[in-house]
């Protein structure tokens, strides 16, 4: 079943620090109840208990699983809740042992109890749960969900799969790989952000789409923003002290600004230096997963393990590359970057509990490679020949977080996923596309191979790699 992705799908705003395991999670909740409400069920509950399976269970506790699940079940919103608020409402469902359904119905909520980490494994997805309502008349309504990455969720029977083959049928440009979306640049002689963007206005006014991205780019700049100002230790008992606070400090110094936009301008004016350069994308890139690490609000994208990489090299872009560059870079550069990640969610996967980091820190690497090509110039051959030379030096990246927290080493990945999308597309403008050995949709076919090929113990489940070369309690 061919699938319609918007930009706006592959670029979500919402809460860290785990796409697949929090905000995955979270909308779950928020489906069940949007059930539990068309079942007029609600009022009539006395209890729910959630079932989290495979990753879920596995690496749960280190991604606030169980945390995103209380969140949702509270009729709480990830794109919109004031993250200095989530600390408290968790305390208070803790401390009550109750929780409050939708804002509707309060009912008996023990976490520790009602929320079951199964480590066994459903067929369907590795990241699969259940919730279980029982009413008041002795019956009980179950739903099961799978969190297939990027923020994504699903039920087995697919029940939406229709209603996404009808909205993809009205595109202008339905694409399902790289080579169909070649295609129609050559055809109707545009850019591959401008195809994009006629998909885009064909589901929403122009307006909202420009609205929109620049929502995405500004969350993007103030998340790189307060993870350049703060300091400290990063929760979850790994002891990670913050590094993008001093490295900020030592690069840009005494300077003044009161803003992020401020603050933009106030970097454009710094030393670029090749070993400057190198620092300022790993700083921007450890900025964004810090603050990703400690619950706060990013932009999936396509994850939150790897959102660090596409602000990352927008910000290079925007602060050295081009002084030049306003709203129609940044929209350029997000529409490219969300259709290669939707290129490649449909040809292999965006889940490392699937695919393991290539198909998080690989592909967003890729997109913002592709994204980077073209605002610099490149042709859509090269735009894409871009992705494939970024995703090419990820396959087989395995996902092993210690202690399941998206810390070590995902944090210090993205600055590398980052300096190798700048690479790819330097490469990619250097070379004659017609010369490229491997497609794009070739290096998406051998990733799924390969994530298919991965031992699961590779997989989001904190049982290979590094994840049991270093314990805890080293930390």
């Amino acid at each position: 079943m061919e699938e319609c992705i918007s930009v706006f799908d592959m670029l979500k705003i919402g809460v860290g620090p785990s796409s697949s395991h929090t905000l995955g999670p979270w909308r779950a909740a928020e489906r069940f109840l949007v059930e539990l409400r068309a079942e007029n069920l609600l009022q009539n509950i006395t209890q729910i208990k959630v079932d989290l399976y495979g990753s879920l269970s596995l690496t749960g506790k280190g991604h606030a699983t169980d945390l995103a699940v209380m969140l949702g079940l509270s009729g709480q919103d990830p794109e919109y809740i004031p993250v200095e608020n989530i600390a408290s409402i968790i305390k208070e469902i803790e401390d009550k042992n109750e929780i409050n359904l939708g804002n509707e119905k309060v009912i008996p909520f023990y976490f520790l109890q009602d929320i079951i980490f199964n480590k066994n494994f459903l067929p369907f997805h590795a990241n699969g749960l259940s919730f279980t309502a029982f009413l008041n008349d002795e019956s009980q309504y179950t739903s099961t969900f799978y969190s297939i990455g990027g923020g994504f969720v699903v039920k087995e029977e697919r029940e939406n799969a229709k209603k996404k083959h009808q909205i993809k049928c009205a595109f202008p440009f339905p694409i399902q790989n790289a080579e169909e979306l070649l295609q129609y640049t050559i055809k109707e002689n545009k850019s591959i952000s401008e195809i994009v963007y006629a998909n885009e206005i064909s589901m929403r006014p122009e307006a909202e789409v420009h609205s929109e991205l620049m929502r995405v780019w500004n969350t993007m700049l103030e998340c790189m923003y307060i993870g350049c100002h703060s300091e400290g230790i990063l929760p979850g008992g790994l002891n990670v002290r913050r590094r993008a606070f001093d490295m900020h400090q030592n690069l840009i110094g005494l300077s003044n600004y009161n803003s992020p936009q401020e603050w933009l301008e106030t970097i454009r004016k710094t030393e670029v230096k090749f070993r400057q350069i190198l620092k300022w994308v790993s700083c921007f890139a450890l900025a964004v997963n810090e603050v990703n690490a400690a619950l706060g609000r990013v932009v999936t994208a396509p994850t939150n393990g790897s959102s660090g990489v596409i602000p990352a090299v927008l910000m290079y872009y925007m602060v050295i590359e081009n002084h030049q560059a306003d709203e129609k870079q940044i929209k350029q550069f997000l529409m490219v970057a969300g259709e290669i990640g939707s290129i490649f969610k449909k040809g292999s996967t965006i889940s490392a509990a699937m695919g393991g980091c290539q198909a998080e820190i690989g592909v967003s690497s890729a997109m913002a490679a592709g994204a980077l090509c073209e605002v610099m110039g490149g042709t859509p051959d090269q735009v894409l020949m871009a992705a494939e030379i970024a995703m090419e030096h990820h396959l087989g990246l395995t996902c092993d977080p210690i202690g399941g927290l998206v810390q070590i080493p995902c944090i210090e990945r993205n600055t590398m996923g980052a300096i190798k999308a700048i690479n790819a597309a330097e490469l990619a403008m250097e070379t004659d596309a017609k010369n490229a050995k491997v497609p794009l949709d070739k290096v998406i076919n051998t990733m799924w191979e390969t994530a298919k090929d991965m031992n699961s113990k590779y997989k989001e489940t904190s049982e290979g790699g590094l994840a049991v070369a270093v314990n805890m309690a080293d930390c």
